[in-house]
């Protein structure tokens, strides 16, 4: 009886390829089992399923040592020699520990994935800040020197904040020439993202830049009865040719409302666009047919803040400086804001990764020469 001196590299990569090939099957037919079959499935953390990636790039690189291995293998000596020097040579045992090493790694991917089906309603008691935003919608905000515009990075911006919301009340004021409210101080994110979303430089008609009348307005939107901390933002360029901002800013610290500004726009400027549809039709010029360009005031945004005893940010292309105005927004004394329900989904994440540790188990305890012994061996020992 003939002693193997290589491996059987073909066989190898048909088993490994093979089993890749039905592993995506299989993943894909239960997750659109899943999506359309099952009552309230979701991922939890579905960024992570991007990693499931890697799993054809291991296979890869195993199939790739698979054959630097046969190589060495032939080079090493005669096949007599390697026979009695390396005896058991075993193709289908490296295979298999490769590939419930990968499928384990899979499965862990999926359990960090967190899937989750089933749900109950549940109840909390939200703790939280009463916040209003007042949000600039004056022509300006079309302003394209940041990147697609202001009016996009302010919305961007609302939206980054009430993700963040914990407990926190929210209420919205619009502004341009006049200013009016938007959405009353409510918990409901999701009614918060919804009207954040239809904010544009159309919501008021009457232009202008009128911050001092938006602070005004949106400090009467307090509930003076609620003992939670209040604040408001205003997301602007700080053109404003209206009304006294600053002043507006004292009259609201001296309530105890903070008031922190976040400059959309730099202090180069930029062409205001003219738009018919989403075709660009050329850029706003004054009456002399000099373009106008619209720059951010930083300057007058910090002293409103100073006044409001607040902060100033200013947003970029890359940042629309929220996360900085969180950390402040964190400090303030919370109280309890009402009750919270929702739907709580059940988490399912145990089941991939209890399957994960049986199949890094077996292959811990599988060795790769042929030894009918070594795996009551290893148990024993």
């Amino acid at each position: 009886m003939s002693t193997r001196t290589t491996y059987r590299w073909g066989i190898a990569a048909a088993a490994v390829l093979t089993a890749e090939l039905l592993a995506w099957m299989i993943m894909l037919a239960a997750w659109w089992l899943l999506e359309n079959r099952v009552d309230a499935f979701r991922w939890d953390h579905p960024e992570m399923l991007r990693w499931m990636l890697i799993g054809p790039l291991l296979a890869l690189l195993f199939l790739t040592d698979f054959a630097w291995r046969n190589r060495a293998l032939r080079r090493f000596a005669a096949p007599d020699t390697v026979a009695r020097m390396v005896p058991g040579i075993s193709t289908t045992r490296p295979v298999l520990r490769f590939m419930l090493l990968r499928h384990a790694l899979g499965l862990a991917v999926v359990a960090l994935a967190a899937p989750q089906f089933g749900s109950h309603p549940q109840e909390v008691k939200a703790k939280g800040i009463d916040l209003v935003l007042a949000v600039d919608v004056s022509n300006s905000m079309e302003c394209q020197d940041l990147r697609p515009s202001r009016m996009e990075a302010a919305q961007r911006a609302m939206e980054q904040l009430i993700d963040r919301m914990r407990g926190d009340r929210l209420g919205i004021v619009v502004f341009a020439g006049d200013a009016f409210v938007q959405l009353p101080i409510t918990a409901d994110r999701a009614a918060a993202r919804l009207f954040a979303r239809t904010i544009g430089t159309g919501s008021v008609g009457t232009q202008g830049t009128a911050i001092g009348e938006a602070i005004d307005l949106a400090a009467r939107s307090f509930d003076n009865e609620s003992a939670a901390s209040k604040a408001i933002i205003v997301i602007t360029d700080g053109e404003n040719h209206e009304d006294d901002a600053i002043g507006a800013a004292q009259r609201a610290a001296e309530q105890g409302i903070i008031v922190h500004c976040v400059g959309m726009g730099t202090p180069q400027g930029g062409p205001l666009p003219i738009r018919r549809g989403n075709q660009l039709q050329g850029f706003r010029k004054d009456r002399n047919g000099t373009t106008v360009v619209s720059r951010l005031d930083e300057a007058l945004l910090a002293r409103i803040a100073s006044a409001g005893n607040g902060s100033f940010v200013r947003a970029t292309s890359g940042s629309t400086g929220i996360h900085e105005l969180v950390e402040e927004l964190r400090k303030l004394d919370r109280a309890e804001t009402g009750t919270i329900r929702y739907t709580a989904h059940d988490d399912q994440y145990q089941w991939p990764l209890g399957a994960a540790v049986l199949l890094l188990f077996i292959h811990l305890l599988l060795g790769e020469r042929r030894n009918p012994q070594a795996l009551w061996l290893r148990i024993a020992t």
